[in-house]
Parts: C-alpha cells; sequence; structure tokens
C-alpha cells in the first residue's frame, strides 16, 4: 500500500446561479425599500462583475450591505467578492464594482503551494491552472494539509474536491 499515492485538488469556485439569485433578491429589495426611494440607487450584473449605483455615498454602502446579505443567505462567501473603489459617476452620482472571484490567480495558487511546502509534511503541491492538486503517501498527511488550509486565511473561499485514494 506504500506505493499508492492519494490526492486532492485545491479549488475557489462560486455557483454563478446563486450569484445571479442573490444579484436578483438584492435588486428587488432596494427597488421596494423606502429608504431607496429617489436615490437612483440600481444593480447591475455583468459576467463576474455586479456594479452598484446611487445618488450618495451612503446609499451606495447601504445596496452593497443588502447585496452582501443576499449573498451568505445563499451560502456565497464573502471572500468571493472583492470591492472596487467608489467612483464618481455622471450626475454626481457614485459608482462601486464588486468582482465576482472565481478560480485561484496564479499569485494565490503560489502562496497557496508555498504554504503546503511549509508545513513540513510530505506532500507535493502542483498549480494546475485555477486549482492545486495535493498529492501524497499518507490520507493522514493529506489531511493535515487540508486542515493547516482551512486554518489559514488566503482571501479567497477555498473547496477541496476529487479526493482519490
Amino acid at each position: 500500500m506504500a506505493k499508492d499515492q492519494f490526492s486532492f485538488d485545491i479549488v475557489s469556485e462560486v455557483d454563478a446561479q446563486e450569484v445571479r439569485n442573490a444579484f436578483d433578491q438584492a435588486s428587488r429589495e432596494i427597488l421596494t425599500r423606502f429608504d431607496f426611494k429617489n436615490t437612483g440607487t440600481s444593480l447591475s450584473l455583468d459576467n463576474d462583475t455586479i456594479e452598484l449605483r446611487s445618488s450618495t455615498e451612503n446609499r451606495l454602502k447601504a445596496a452593497l450591505d443588502v447585496l452582501k446579505e443576499k449573498a451568505v443567505r445563499r451560502s456565497i462567501s464573502l471572500k468571493a467578492l472583492s470591492e472596487g473603489p467608489v467612483l464618481p459617476a455622471a450626475k454626481g452620482t457614485v459608482r462601486q464594482a464588486i468582482h465576482v472571484t472565481r478560480g485561484i490567480n496564479d499569485e494565490k495558487a503560489r502562496e497557496l503551494t508555498k504554504f503546503v511546502k511549509g508545513t513540513g509534511l510530505k506532500v507535493q503541491a502542483q498549480i494546475m491552472g485555477e486549482q492545486v492538486r495535493i498529492t501524497g503517501k499518507k490520507k493522514d498527511d493529506l489531511q493535515d494539509v487540508i486542515q493547516a488550509v482551512k486554518d489559514h486565511d488566503f482571501g479567497i473561499p477555498l473547496q477541496f474536491t476529487n479526493y482519490r485514494p
């Protein structure tokens, strides 16, 4: 049994349908809530970017809070939402882009592999596109890696998939 290799992948995935559902719910709430009446507050969704617009920065922040609340209720990690700067827009309004992060970028993948190698466990970490594959000879080592990665904050939501004995 010592020659067998065990492996799993570390990925960062966000369910696109759940993002759309959270966006739709937040849009509906903003349309119906009294404190958003006549503030020109709106949301738009384009691929992996949600854009918020409003007449004041306070209403923009309130709209962002509504979006975050709906995302959490739909089991979307807030780590998957990266907030851009609040920018001035046309006619004295403000806007902000919220990017929905999917996949593990090169920088985070390198950070992850360096962290895994730094654990001192007998495992290999390999970057494969937008995921990191961890292989080792002992199941316990892989479970220790999963726990160590869970305990460390990489700033993005991580899942563990394709566990193969």
